[in-house]
């Protein structure tokens, strides 16, 4: 006797097989998107760049790093960050626009490895946020603003990472708007310039020099003017005599960028005449003419301006 199949039965199989078909065909027909490796992927997975990642994410850079590129990035890691006193508060503190321009003062728009990083001394190459930074590739290795590239040439997909010992600073403003700066600690160099360049017998073009010239400023920090004040026997920048403190300011002038990583053991010709004489066999020191046995300690160094740099000193350097 023939046995009916119920119609709903047979209905039901069929769906039920071509749903199974198809599943079957899509697993096997769509691939699965290839691991990708690029720059932020490598932010991303490094335990050391966490800093870094906060900063990429707020300062929404995240999709750009990720893309196409190719990019250099000189990245700092935490304890690079940390040389720059950046923390993970400092990047909550920041806006997304400070942080999208502090970091892309750290990118280039092209891949560079380092076997192409420009020999220089001080090569100018032209961020992606339309800055300059400056390369140097020497016996010591490679240096970015005078800055130690701790590890190069770590490949990502869309370009390369450089791995630095500091991060940058961007320069805000000219030399004398650096040391005009909230809590730079220079304000006793300030009022020296303003005294020069103002007083009866002064020179009126030098704080436009110090603004507008290509130059090297070993700054003496307030500490500085304090010792030298208290050697004179008087506690005013004022009772200087206007010639002397134009000498002296004069004095702690180089001409042209010169970063630490420029520096070397042996006499260095200052602007105006005279030279000084670096020391960098136990630290990092600069001595005057004047200042017979006793050297000024460079405290900190490559802070850039936008027309110079800065390497603040613990002792005026005298002629």
């Amino acid at each position: 006797m023939k046995k009916n199949i119920p119609f709903k039965s047979v209905l039901f199989a069929a769906i039920a097989g071509a749903v199974f078909s198809f599943s079957s065909c899509k697993d096997d027909d769509v691939p699965t998107p290839p691991k990708t490796n690029t720059i932020k992927d490598v932010v991303v997975a490094g335990a050391t760049f966490s800093v870094l990642e906060e900063a990429v994410v707020k300062a929404n850079l995240a999709a750009t790093l990720s893309g196409t590129g190719p990019f250099t990035v000189f990245a700092p890691d935490n304890a690079a960050f940390a040389s720059a006193g950046i923390t993970s508060a400092t990047v909550t503190s920041l806006s997304s626009t400070q942080l999208s321009d502090l970091l892309l003062y750290h990118t280039i728009g092209s891949k560079i490895l380092a076997a192409n990083v420009p020999a220089g001394p001080n090569a100018k190459v032209v961020t992606a946020g339309g800055d300059s930074v400056f390369v140097t590739k020497n016996a010591a290795g490679v240096f970015v603003n005078g800055i130690k590239v701790t590890t190069a040439d770590v490949a990502a997909d869309n370009g390369v990472i450089h791995i630095l010992s500091k991060a940058l600073n961007k320069p805000s403003g000219s030399i004398v708007a650096t040391a005009q700066a909230a809590g730079s600690g220079l304000d006793s160099l300030v009022k020296a310039i303003v005294r020069a360049n103002n007083a009866p017998g002064g020179d009126p073009t030098l704080i436009n020099t110090l603004s507008t010239a290509t130059i090297t400023v070993f700054a003496p920090t307030n500490a500085a003017f304090t010792q030298l004040l208290t050697a004179l026997g008087t506690n005013n920048i004022d009772n200087i005599p206007v010639a002397t403190l134009l000498a002296v300011l004069r004095y702690h002038v180089v001409g042209g960028r010169a970063f630490s990583s420029d520096l070397a053991n042996g006499s260095l010709a200052m602007l105006a005449g005279g030279t000084t004489t670096i020391s960098l066999t136990t630290g990092a020191t600069i001595r005057g003419n004047g200042n017979g046995g006793t050297a000024s300690n460079i405290i900190a160094t490559n802070i850039m301006a936008r027309n110079g740099v800065v390497h603040a000193i613990d002792r005026v350097l005298l002629p």
